[in-house]
This record gives C-alpha cells, sequence and structure tokens, in this order.
C-alpha cells in the first residue's frame, strides 16, 4: 500500500492555508470584527503527520482531529512541533483518556465530564478544557445536548476539579446553502449571550466554536471565535487506515 506521505504537496498546503486564513480576514473586516479576533483549527483528520507537518511549517498552530485513537497517535508522533490539539468528534466515555490533552470541543453530559475529571486526574492533568456541543436542530445522528437542557449542564458542570467549560460549539446541519446555516449560528450566539451572564465556577462562556469550509463567513458574521476546516486547507480527505 503506498504511503500516504508521499502525495502530500507542502505547497499545495501552504497556498490552502493562506486562502483560508485571507478568507478569515476578509470575514473579520466586513463584520466589523478585531483582526486575529477569530482563530482557524485546520482539521487534520485522516491526514497523514506529513500534512500536519507541512501546515505548520506555513505557520498553522492548532489542529482538529475527529478520531480519539487518530488524536492521540498524531499527539505522540508529533509531540516535538508546538500544536494546540482540538477533539472535534463524537466523544465515547471508554475512548475519553485519549483526548485529555487536546481541548474537547464536544461536551455533552454530565457522565462524559465525570470521565474527562477521572482520567485526567488519574494522568496527572490539572485542566481539561472543553466547549459544550449544543444540538440546535434535534438530529439523532448527532450528539450535543439540546438547547432547552443546557442551563441544567452548565449547572452541572460548574466547580469541576478538572474539566473548564470555555464556550459553545455546533455542528448544523448539512446544506449546500451556506446562508441555511446562519440561524444555527445566530442561535448559538443567542444562547452564549444568555447564559454566560449567570456566574458558574469553571464554565466561562467566551468561545464559539462554529463555521467549516463553506460556510466560516457566515459564522464569523454572527461571531465564530474558532472555525473548523479541513478540505480548504489540505484537499480532499484520506482513507482512514
Amino acid at each position: 500500500m503506498a504511503d500516504p506521505s508521499d502525495a502530500i504537496d507542502p505547497a499545495a498546503i501552504a497556498r490552502g492555508l493562506e486562502q483560508v486564513q485571507g478568507r478569515i480576514a476578509r470575514a473579520e473586516r466586513a463584520s466589523g470584527r478585531a483582526p486575529g479576533s477569530v482563530r482557524l483549527v485546520a482539521v487534520s483528520k485522516t491526514q497523514p503527520a506529513a500534512a500536519i507537518r507541512a501546515a505548520h511549517a506555513a505557520g498553522q498552530r492548532d489542529f482538529g482531529e475527529n478520531y480519539a485513537q487518530e488524536l492521540a497517535a498524531k499527539q505522540a508522533e508529533l509531540a516535538g512541533l508546538d500544536l494546540g490539539w482540538h477533539f472535534i468528534g463524537g466523544l465515547q466515555r471508554n475512548k475519553a483518556k485519549l483526548v485529555i490533552r487536546a481541548r474537547v470541543h464536544t461536551l455533552d453530559g454530565v457522565a462524559l465530564a465525570d470521565e474527562l475529571d477521572k482520567r485526567a486526574a488519574a494522568a496527572g492533568i490539572a485542566r481539561v478544557d472543553t466547549l459544550i456541543e449544543v444540538n440546535l436542530a434535534g438530529e439523532t445522528a448527532k450528539s450535543g445536548v439540546a438547547p432547552e437542557q443546557l442551563a441544567e449542564l452548565c449547572d452541572a458542570l460548574a466547580g469541576r476539579a478538572q474539566v473548564r467549560v470555555g464556550g459553545l460549539m455546533c455542528i448544523p446541519p448539512e446544506t449546500p446553502d451556506p446562508e441555511a446555516t446562519r440561524p444555527y449560528f445566530r442561535t448559538l450566539a443567542r444562547l452564549r449571550e444568555q447564559h454566560a451572564r449567570v456566574t458558574r465556577a469553571g464554565v466561562d462562556l467566551v468561545d464559539l466554536s462554529m463555521g467549516m469550509s463553506a460556510d466560516l463567513e457566515v459564522a464569523i458574521a454572527e461571531g465564530a471565535t474558532l472555525v473548523r476546516v479541513g478540505t480548504a486547507i489540505f484537499g480532499a480527505r484520506q482513507p482512514r487506515r
């Protein structure tokens, strides 16, 4: 089987990264946002470590992974680089120990928070940064807390030993029209504004993780602070090995 690293084109990755950064900068200006107020998470799921090295060489530092075992393997392989890791996929409790050294965007319940707390304490990790995933469309195939249960979950997550909540995340229903995602992004921003008014220890709703390759401009206009972009940087996903 061919090594997927052989197909990596560092120059193409650098160009893709530059184009995405340009889109973010233009969207910030168009929305009256401060330059640099939006952080790019390069979604490197199924991409080989060589692709991450190429993006790192071009200046990218934050990377997102969807699969816990793949994240752990890449963290080990690329330990010598100054990388910020984000876990952005659905997370089963039995995989929690594999993601405690990343920022977890998909916290969706007390049981998962309990497991992250336990695994982090056992590993001597003082803090696990998380975002709460909100399932705005009620899609059964996606994880996330229902909007009407968000306040209760925030209350339950307050004062955790290791787990800290830093914002909200959503994945809108798939659509070919970027504008169709706007109502979901706007709703998430309103939820953050509403629930950030309540003071809870360890729950500080600052970030909004929303927007991907097709709709990042819409997400930024609605307040995104983190956008998750993969194909516009790396090209088509590599087959999982």
